[in-house]
């Protein structure tokens, strides 16, 4: 039986929401609305269309990363929260997942239009984290819009919010984000349904935002029954029974929407495997940068188009790690960690050049 491709494609929030808008008259940083999110959305539609049409009889995972717009939904909670009560960051999650899956949803009429009839479903999907994880003690996720750095110390004075220096642009200005918690994720909650979308032929849109991050809550025992405890002093109750229930409670944290597609990648391989199906399964990254480089934005700029696993490895592991932090380097985390895991091929590519990537001409390709 001939193997199966597929292809998990993992979007940045960018790819929802367009980036370096200016104001004209004030000539800062402008915050799109939600008709400009929409067009935006259209255009990557267009893009992943092409694609599903010269690749039509492989299978296709849409993920999508949400920092820009859980840092709206935030901003929006703190600027009423005279009037309304705030909003958690699991439950910002939750919100952005909804409405990124409904725009993303566009692609199938962008593929009527083309005569192909795949359906698209957005999963609102719980991803599971470690409690622990040392993230909660240092926030390394950006998220929201962009902000000079005297901006970002002002909201960090006033709100107590934790910033950090993003990147810097065209011009060779900081630009400042605010942190949040980024913990690991280590389970897909509703994998079987991501799985029974997938074989029933419909393209699911999952683990938006990196996924609700969530964590699995030990039972409490006493006597011949067992509770658990989930936020705002919500319990279940059982009697005892052998091994515990999987009941799980969200934590405030945006989980890396990389590491989450790369999870997902991983899991669907495995899960294929147990049951007999053969996959290929691969991971493509789409970012705003033409693949990963060394050097990045310096004069002796390199770009890295091929790189096996262990070569991707030792440039990752040098100290100090020569590929930013709040950008490229988790994607390159990602993409290793997918490969180490069983994953045949993770690539990281604009949209507009996925077949120029795939044959080693644009983007980067990492291999096992």
């Amino acid at each position: 039986m001939a193997k199966k491709n597929l292809r998990i494609f993992a979007f940045g929030g960018n790819e929802v929401s367009p980036v370096g808008l200016k104001d004209p008259k004030t000539g800062k940083d402008l915050i799109p609305d939600i008709a400009l999110q929409w067009q935006k959305t259209a255009e990557t539609c267009k893009l992943v269309a092409d694609i599903i049409e010269k690749h039509p009889d492989d299978l296709y995972v849409m993920t999508h990363g949400n920092g820009p717009q859980v840092g709206n939904i935030l901003l929006r909670a703190e600027n009423s929260r005279n009037i309304l009560p705030s909003l958690p960051l699991d439950v910002c999650g939750a919100d952005s997942q909804g409405a990124m899956g409904y725009m993303l949803s566009i692609l199938a009429s962008e593929l009527k239009m083309r005569g192909i009839n795949k359906q698209v479903a957005a999963v609102v999907t719980q991803v599971v984290v470690d409690k622990n994880d040392p993230d909660f003690q240092s926030p390394s996720k950006y998220v929201g819009p962009t902000y000079s750095k005297e901006e970002a110390e002002a909201r960090k004075a006033k709100d107590g919010w934790a910033v950090k220096c993003y990147k810097k642009d065209a011009a060779g200005q900081e630009m400042w984000r605010r942190v949040v918690p980024s913990p690991v994720p280590t389970d897909i909650v509703e994998i079987e349904a991501v799985e029974a979308l997938i074989k029933a032929g419909i393209i699911p849109v999952t683990v938006g935002g990196g996924g609700i991050p969530v964590a699995e809550v030990s039972p409490k025992t006493e006597g011949s029954s067992e509770t658990y405890e989930i936020n705002y002093g919500i319990q279940f109750k059982r009697g005892k029974k052998g091994s515990p229930a999987k009941v799980y409670s969200g934590v405030e944290a945006v989980i890396d929407k990389d590491l989450a597609s790369a999870l997902l990648g991983n899991m669907l391989l495995k899960r294929a495997k147990g049951r007999g199906d053969e996959y290929q399964v691969t991971l493509t990254i789409f970012t705003g940068e033409d693949g990963a480089k060394l050097n990045y934005q310096k004069p002796d700029q390199v770009d890295l188009r091929k790189l096996t696993l262990k070569e991707a490895q030792e440039i990752y592991n040098r100290k100090p790690c020569p590929f930013p932090a709040g950008s490229m380097g988790p994607k390159i985390k990602a993409a290793i960690k997918f490969i180490e895991d069983g994953g045949h091929a993770a690539y990281i590519s604009k949209t507009e050049l996925f077949d120029k990537t795939l044959v080693g001409t644009a983007g980067t390709t990492i291999v096992p």
